[in-house]
């Protein structure tokens, strides 16, 4: 099911101009459109629209050490409640934690990058309000994390 996540702004990178009224449109685990609401509600009819307070921009990049926790599976939740979609391999060392980020879909990168929302590419995405807090992240089109 095709899915429209919808915020104030959107960001295509952390660095670009914001697009007021922005959103993305969702198909299984890539992007299919990026760009206005209004456009995307007129070219995707049929989609599910999930509004979300903030700002919408490509899911992050955890490049320190993932939050201590129980167990590796809550480690990479802990970075997915904070808006990353990957973590570096340095930091994901042992088989646990690697196996735990393969279940849960997080990307474990080699390097840092800066991510971009792109049609074709993989949604990863993430929400942010004023405060810089995460509102929802969605990893290979998945929500993954919401805050209630």
């Amino acid at each position: 099911m095709l899915t429209i996540h919808a915020a104030d702004r959107l960001r295509t990178t952390w660095a670009a101009e914001p697009v007021e009224e922005g959103a993305v449109a969702v198909e299984g685990g890539r992007i299919a459109a990026v760009g206005p609401l209004a456009r995307l509600r007129e070219r995707f009819p049929d989609a599910r629209v999930r509004r979300w307070p903030g700002v919408l921009g490509p899911g992050r990049v955890h490049e320190g050490p993932l939050p201590e926790a129980p167990s590796p599976r809550e480690r990479v939740h802990a970075v997915l409640k904070l808006g990353a979609v990957a973590v570096l391999a340095e930091h994901a060392g042992t088989p646990e934690l690697r196996a735990a980020a393969r279940r849960n879909d997080v990307a474990v990168l080699p390097d840092p990058h800066a991510p971009a929302l792109t049609g074709g590419g993989r949604a990863d995405l993430a929400v942010f309000d004023g405060t810089g807090a995460c509102v929802a992240t969605v990893c290979a089109g998945r929500l993954v994390h919401r805050r209630r």
